[in-house]
């Protein structure tokens, strides 16, 4: 690990963390990618098929022709006897917590009498969500279960999965299958800023959705910026985050794979360890290069310590909170002595994992909340994916002649000193006409 890991001493000088910490973290979207996103979302935009075939022969499948595009349900069929029967069970486990979680997480509609002043909200899903689930580094069904399920509880009415095919078109089956196994049936062989284009404006062969939601590489995400708009998205999520807060009474071990955990995504992922004891340091150095060399993806880890990987002093676990909640993590853990008791001093983090238990991959696969996170920081102002990204909020309002009569004076003076004398005359006739008493 020597030179590998940024050391930071950020016991006298918070600010140096935070100033080192973003030179370390990726850039955002370059200038260059969204150009050249936007040139695809264009092209798909004003040529449909043809250029989503064009971009998809380019990038993906070298066969591809408009009508291979959807996966038929033979194939969907097909995709179960082909996948490993205990992963089978593992994945209907995990989707199953994911629903759990869901249900309770989603809003109900509601109306109140406040007064003669009926209020409330009618929550309803969006008429159609289209589902972005990458697959060039790694085959991700994970995703699909953690992106479909809260669509499924929402209750969208057409859900389609867009994912990238093998260079012969096939599709992972695991992937197939959990869609499948998440109540989706409209699959397609494509990916990336064509498939986001396609979903968003429609083609021939993709039919367009209101809502365009998962992860992806910079050129999808770029897409989907540009597509705001035309339809909604969840967020721009980039590299996966993840900010380890440890103290004396960690594991170093422990600790240790945690890290690396955090570090084997895409080679661009920002890894923190943040600690007031200097002595933890010393004994997770130790044991990275052991754990390193058992490891699969050890040259993307690599990469990523290189790149984006920190381990930072501090004085106390105050000065370690204050920052964590400046860098806005994508993932937060605690592996401190009663965790919960510094719950309340966390702010902004995509999702927060307590105790020497609760490791970041418990959430990534099957605890329960979507691993679909905000990232560079935007889980200042935003949230994990969830039902609410499926649904719309319709504010209700009845009023009763006693009401409108109670309110009326003061919309009318609000409506006239904005100059809105229709409005006012809304009110007036209501409270004056003896034919709308209740």
């Amino acid at each position: 690990m020597d030179g590998m890991l940024r050391l930071i001493d950020a016991r006298h000088d918070l600010r140096l963390a935070v100033r080192a910490l973003a030179e370390m973290a990726p850039p955002g979207l370059p200038d260059l990618v969204v150009e050249r996103a936007a040139e695809i979302v264009n092209a798909v935009r004003e040529r449909g098929d043809d250029a989503l075939i064009e971009y998809t022969r380019r990038f993906d499948w070298p066969g591809a022709t408009p009508e291979g595009l959807a996966v038929q349900e033979d194939e969907l069929a097909r995709a179960f006897s082909e996948v490993d029967r205990d992963w089978l069970r593992a994945l209907r486990r995990a989707k199953d917590n994911l629903y759990r979680y869901h249900e309770r997480h989603a809003p109900r509609s509601w109306l109140q009498d406040f007064d003669g002043l009926l209020l409330g909200q009618h929550i309803k899903p969006v008429g159609s969500a289209g589902l972005h689930v990458p697959g060039m580094t790694a085959s991700l069904p994970s995703t699909v279960i953690h992106a479909a399920v809260p669509a499924a509880v929402a209750g969208v009415p057409r859900v389609v999965i867009v994912t990238p095919p093998r260079s012969d078109g096939s599709i992972s089956p695991e992937r197939l299958v959990a869609a499948v196994e998440c109540g989706v049936g409209e699959v397609y062989r494509i990916g990336g800023a064509q498939a986001i284009a396609a979903l968003a404006f429609g083609t021939d062969s993709v039919p367009a959705v209101d809502k365009v939601v998962g992860p992806g590489n910079p050129y999808a995400i770029a897409a989907k910026q540009l597509v705001y708009g035309q339809v909604g998205i969840d967020s721009l999520a980039g590299p996966s985050e993840a900010v380890l807060i440890a103290d004396a009474s960690a594991d170093p071990r422990l600790v240790a794979v945690d890290f690396l955990t955090q570090a084997e995504h895409t080679g661009d992922n920002l890894v923190v360890l943040i600690t007031p004891d200097e002595g933890l340091l010393d004994q997770v150095v130790e044991h990275l290069d052991d754990l390193l060399l058992r490891l699969d993806r050890d040259e993307i880890i690599r990469q990523s310590l290189s790149d984006c990987g920190a381990l930072v002093i501090v004085e106390s676990l105050h000065q370690a909170l204050d920052l964590a909640n400046e860098l806005a993590p994508e993932h937060l853990q605690l592996l401190v002595e009663d965790p919960f008791a510094w719950l309340s001093e966390v702010q902004a983090c995509g999702a927060l994992f307590l105790g020497p238990n609760s490791p970041v991959p418990l959430g990534d696969y099957a605890a329960g909340p979507s691993h679909i996170l905000p990232t560079d920081r935007a889980a200042r102002f935003s949230s994990g994916l969830s039902v609410h990204d499926f649904v719309t909020f319709t504010s209700v309002i009845s009023a009763s002649h006693r009401a409108v009569a109670a309110l009326a004076e003061d919309v009318i003076l609000l409506a006239e000193a904005e100059g809105l004398t229709a409005h006012a005359e809304a009110l007036r006739y209501r409270v004056s006409s003896p034919g709308n008493q209740d």
